[in-house]
């Protein structure tokens, strides 16, 4: 578990000016320093003058290509002090969300590598962390949000067995997504992970569609594994359209081996349903599940219908409630991150069996943080809110001294996961 930092704890420093759409593109140069033992919280007064709000720039996606910019990475020959970010230094709405371009790049603890990012990911899990819905649980204000990742090892620390400078990975960064997660997260150019908490990157998935997976993979994974789920048992998923529950039906098809599989959506999405593996496709807005004429060994609630759910389950079954109240014998755990279920699942991945489904609103540029935020927190996307945040391009030396471009793109995938 990841608790406030004590020491070396990166600085985050006066905001520049407000950013305009003539100032700001959607490909701007990024300057990221190191890490200060010094510390120094963002001053209200200051936070205030800039926000991360543009929704006046229109979503289009980055020239430069995730490959160049993993292959860029491993060429740098140092890492800088300072990193832009985006942090906010109080709890509250979109608008508390800020742009820091001399934030300090993390320093890297035994058991951590230092992450290059090139992509990550937006959860319903970072919008109540900024609203404060588990301050006292949280770690220190101010802070950079993200818990996915993918990017490029650029630096191990001394007791990292495995990875290794140049290796593309991908994970969730908070062992406990509600207690102690990290003060600096994924939304920056950098980010220092524990190696159990990592994996190497599916080779068939590029850097957007990694990040897109771990929390919301891990969730599924890790709820289906908490019910017994096994091979020949029945599974009925609410909102399998959504990021999570379009995982929890492929992987109780492929991994678990489920015997019948129903899951519900809109009307529009019903074809989803069935490609992603679903037998019985059922639209919510004209059937009631109550009124379905079979019962499941397992309901994985990921909607918020857990009152609904206990009642279409099997005597002895298990009803999995991500979120919403939790109607017994109906239950809700909050996700442990973990390296392993990600090795564990790359198979599945890179043999196309369990496939990403990412929404066509994102990506968004990373200079529309706060509109993805927003999107996010409407529960309208289609399996994984890929919400773009795309880190632009910026300009660092190599080893022999030419200048080269490197895209650090952050893509926001969010998840319907709890919490």
């Amino acid at each position: 578990m990841e608790t406030a930092l004590t020491t070396a704890i990166p600085k985050l420093t006066a905001l520049p000016p407000p950013i305009s759409s003539k100032s700001f593109s959607l490909r701007f140069s990024l300057t990221f320093p190191a890490s200060n033992n010094n510390y120094n919280y963002i001053r209200k007064n200051t936070c205030v003058k800039q926000t991360c709000s543009l929704s006046h720039i229109p979503l289009r996606v980055c020239a430069s290509s995730q490959s160049q910019a993993a292959a860029e990475a491993t060429k740098v020959s140092s890492i800088p002090s300072e990193m832009k970010a985006c942090v906010y230094g109080e709890y509250g709405g979109v608008e508390v969300l800020k742009f820091d371009d001399k934030v300090s790049v993390p320093q890297v603890k035994e058991d951590q590598v230092l992450i290059k990012v090139v992509a990550a990911a937006l959860n319903p899990v970072d919008a109540k962390r900024r609203q404060g819905k588990f301050k006292t649980t949280d770690s220190p204000l101010p802070t950079v949000p993200g818990y996915d990742v993918a990017g490029v090892v650029v630096k191990v620390g001394s007791q990292v067995k495995e990875l290794k400078e140049g290796d593309a990975v991908y994970g969730n960064i908070n062992e406990k997504a509600l207690e102690g997660p990290k003060q600096f997260g994924s939304l920056a150019e950098y980010t220092a992970v524990e190696e159990k908490l990592l994996a190497l990157k599916p080779k068939n998935l590029d850097f957007i569609q990694a990040a897109g997976l771990p929390l919301a993979i891990e969730t599924a994974y890790e709820g289906l594994e908490r019910t017994g789920f096994s091979a020949g048992k029945s599974i009925l998923v609410l909102n399998g359209a959504g990021g999570v529950g379009s995982l929890v039906i492929q992987l109780a098809k492929h991994v678990f081996g489920a015997s019948r599989i129903a899951a519900t959506s809109s009307t529009g999405k019903l074809e989803l349903l069935k490609s992603l593996g679903a037998d019985l496709a059922i639209d919510y807005t004209k059937e009631n599940i109550e009124d379905l004429p079979e019962k499941f060994d397992v309901v994985y609630d990921a909607i918020g219908q857990c009152d609904k759910a206990v009642k279409v389950v099997k005597e002895g079954g298990s009803v999995v409630a991500l979120t919403g109240a939790v109607t017994p014998p109906g239950f809700r755990f909050v996700v442990t991150s973990n390296g392993d279920t990600l090795k564990t699942l790359n198979p599945y991945l890179e043999s196309g069996k369990v496939k990403p489904v990412v929404d066509p609103k994102g990506p968004f540029p990373f200079s529309q943080v706060a509109e993805a935020f927003s999107y996010i927190e409407t529960n309208r996307a289609t399996g994984k809110k890929n919400i773009g945040l795309k880190l632009p391009q910026r300009r660092v030396r190599s080893a022999r001294g030419k200048r080269r471009k490197i895209f650090v793109g952050n893509v926001n995938n969010n998840v319907d996961s709890s919490p």
